[in-house]
């Protein structure tokens, strides 16, 4: 199936922060519309080597709406963002007025570039909109540090499931279809909306759940009685992040299709016949 998808894609290899290539390439492809998904996005990555996160995070994306900007055939761009961009706050949940106040240097990186989108769109009016989404999770993730690909692998291998924080940060998950469906619908509504240009949207589940939380309810659906090992390693992490979707609720007509159960449920099966197709090879 992958395979057969990538027969479909004209792919090239490139640096996101290299300008000429980005335009050569949306010039000759005739590019319309452009969803920036280029990013460092593992936060413990962003702490150890900030300037290669502020790099690809930051120059990167004005690299590409500069880019979009010089190319009059690009239409609607649709700029990811995060919830990171927010930063700590006091006040949960997180709605598309709260200040970006980003800390710490992935947080930063976020809450950078999303004002230099939100700059494109008010200066040059670049037809860009913005999404900030919940912490992402479905298959097709081999970073096996990330929470929801870790703990499934480890359940798989009869490993107890490492947790690097004390299981009590609060997150936002959302699974990767519907934020696939969320940015094809935001570049449709900025097509043929031009008001939305420089908008910011929150797309979430809206729940609050911990971290252990996520990882009993993946050993549940698992039918695993192995027990998280739970190192409280985590540093420079926000402790408490969920978002308010009532904005793309009314403005766009949007909810998202699967709940967490639903999602975990289809993760679970796609790294079930990944590691069952890998062992053949093994």
């Amino acid at each position: 199936m992958r395979g057969s998808v990538i027969e479909n894609v004209k792919v090239v290899r490139g640096d996101v922060c290299d300008q000429p290539l980005l335009e050569r390439t949306l010039g000759e492809y005739e590019i319309d519309t452009v969803i920036h998904l280029a990013a460092q996005t593992i936060v413990g990555i962003a702490n150890r080597n900030p300037s290669s996160t502020f790099e690809s995070n930051i120059k990167g994306t004005w690299t590409l709406l500069e880019a979009c900007r010089r190319s009059p055939q690009v239409r609607q761009v649709v700029i990811a963002s995060s919830d990171k961009a927010y930063g700590d706050q006091e006040q949960l949940p997180y709605d598309e007025q709260t200040p970006l106040q980003g800390r710490h240097p992935y947080d930063v990186s976020k809450s950078c570039a999303d004002l230099i989108t939100h700059a494109y769109a008010v200066t040059y009016k670049l037809p860009v909109a913005i999404t900030r989404c919940g912490n992402f999770y479905g298959g097709g993730d081999l970073n096996w540090n990330r929470i929801v690909p870790g703990t499934i692998r480890s359940i798989l291998r009869g490993q107890p499931p490492v947790i690097r924080s004390d299981g009590d940060y609060i997150r936002d998950y959302f699974y990767v279809k519907d934020g696939a469906a969320a940015y094809m619908l935001l570049a449709e509504a900025l097509a043929a909306r031009p008001e939305l240009r420089g908008e910011a949207f929150n797309f979430s589940n809206e729940l609050q759940i911990t971290v252990r939380e996520l990882v009993d309810r993946i050993l549940l659906l698992m039918n695993s009685e192995l027990v998280p090992e739970i190192r409280n390693e985590a540093t420079n992490e926000i402790r408490r992040q969920y978002l308010c979707a009532e904005k793309a609720r009314t403005c766009l007509n949007w909810s998202p299709v699967y709940n967490l159960d639903a999602g975990l449920k289809e993760t679970i099966d796609w790294y079930r016949q990944f590691f069952s197709v890998e062992s053949l090879y093994d």
